[in-house]
């Protein structure tokens, strides 16, 4: 009788115990009438009660950006992250804000010059630099939530695409653009970012290199903004009956350096 009571006592205790641990790992937050389940391994969510698993999924290699490593952005990351933030809606709004850049480019074609051109060219140029931050920080919340998973992927890659077509198409038709640079310009970004997608598929690692990926191109077409809102009229450089000008050699500079990227990645997959 002692031996079965000993037993009997022991089960107890680890029924007890397991109980415990699933009351640690369970987590109940309430918002917008969904109920969101975290903490217990392979993480998960719970809707209108009813539980979803999600299996364990590490998001694949990701882009190698210095800001990632800053105190500030990481806290920026933690604090939308502990608010529920998705990490899709940052990428879908980090695309509107893309679209909306890409007009105001080529809204500075139709402005007076002086200083309501200017005004839209600086917010052109921040309007880049916000699509930036955001493409950063989507993949940083999802890893601070513990909310990273495949679908996540497209999110990222598809604003991107979107976004990339927008400012760059809104460059060539900006003033000082050439239309048909810019459409130009987007081929040769989209195949640069194929040609990654790709290498990919067939198991190589994502390949980043190159003197023109996304932060490069993004970076000249800012600087080119900046200088635009920044020179005089007289300072600027204009040729042809399009009055072509910098953002028309800042588009050169894309198709050439991203020729040279996808020669590279190409030749980093052979």
């Amino acid at each position: 009788m002692r031996q079965r009571s000993t037993v009997g006592h022991s089960l107890q205790r680890e029924h007890q115990h397991e109980n415990a641990n699933l009351e640690h790992h369970i987590i109940w937050a309430h918002q917008g009438g969904q109920h969101f389940w975290n903490g217990a391994p392979g993480g998960g969510h719970v809707f209108d009660g009813q539980m979803s698993m999600v299996e364990d999924y590490k998001p694949t290699d990701r882009r190698p950006i210095a800001s990632r490593e800053r105190k500030f952005w990481q806290r920026i990351a933690t604090f939308l992250a502990a608010h529920q933030v998705s990490p899709n809606f940052i990428s879908v709004a980090g695309m509107i804000v893309g679209i909306a850049a890409g007009f105001l480019l080529a809204a500075t074609r139709f402005a007076e010059s002086g200083w309501l051109q200017r005004s839209v060219w600086i917010a052109a140029g921040i309007g880049i630099q916000l699509r930036l931050i955001a493409n950063m920080l989507d993949g940083m919340v999802a890893i601070a939530a513990q909310r990273a998973y495949p679908l996540g992927e497209l999110y990222n890659e598809l604003p991107d695409r979107v976004s990339d077509a927008a400012i760059i198409i809104g460059a060539g038709y900006s003033a000082g653009g050439l239309p048909t640079l810019g459409y130009v310009a987007t081929c040769v970004a989209i195949l640069t970012a194929y040609v990654r997608a790709v290498g990919k598929a067939a198991g190589a690692s994502n390949l980043f290199v190159g003197p023109m990926a996304k932060p490069h191109r993004m970076f000249i077409l800012i600087i080119i903004a900046l200088l635009m809102a920044a020179l005089p009229q007289g300072w600027q450089p204009s040729w042809g009956a399009r009055h072509a000008g910098l953002p028309a050699i800042g588009l050169g500079l894309i198709i050439v350096g991203g020729m040279v990227t996808i020669l590279w990645r190409l030749s980093s997959l052979s």
